[in-house]
């Protein structure tokens, strides 16, 4: 009798369970294939004063135009391109390294967020110093380098062929 209990006990908890996941599954709202709100900004990383361009997705809203706000770079209005919203927008110069957030409001009330890290590595102010650069424009040192290792060459040249055996005897 007590397997008997059990395999009952079993099989209603297995109908319940059942009831409960076709009600779960009727009640939920159905998924629409395509559907996202997102915004991309490429590169996400850049030097202060670059160029950034942005992308982005408002569900059924991408024929209409969504605002991109942040502290990188103040707003921007995005406007409909093949089926998503795009723009651009220059990081100011003078704008402090740093991760910024980047927020997307669409006309149809959705919200979408990413980072944008600003760099600011410094900017040389001359040249690397790869040497004394003689050979490029004025007479200095490397011009007579190369006018010397040319001469040696001919001088090496023009005493072989003196030398050749064989000659007049």
């Amino acid at each position: 009798m007590r397997g008997l209990v059990s395999h009952r006990a079993l099989s209603s908890l297995l109908g319940l369970l059942g009831l409960v996941a076709a009600f779960v599954l009727t009640t939920a709202p159905p998924a629409r294939a395509g559907e996202s709100v997102f915004i991309e900004v490429t590169p996400n990383s850049v030097q202060a004063g670059s160029r950034v361009n942005l992308r982005a997705g408002c569900d059924n809203s991408n024929n209409r135009q969504a605002q991109v706000t942040s502290d990188a770079f103040g707003r921007v209005s995005l406007r409909s391109d093949n089926g998503f919203l795009t723009g651009s927008v220059t990081v100011p110069g003078n704008k402090a390294p740093g991760d910024y957030p980047v927020n997307l409001d669409c006309s149809n009330g959705n919200t979408a967020s990413t980072m944008l890290t600003v760099l600011n590595m410094a900017q040389p102010s001359k040249g690397p110093a790869t040497g004394g650069g003689g050979t490029a424009g004025s007479r200095g040192t490397g011009s007579l380098l190369l006018v010397g290792g040319l001469v040696a060459v001919a001088v090496v040249a023009g005493v072989s062929a003196r030398r050749k055996p064989g000659g007049r005897g």
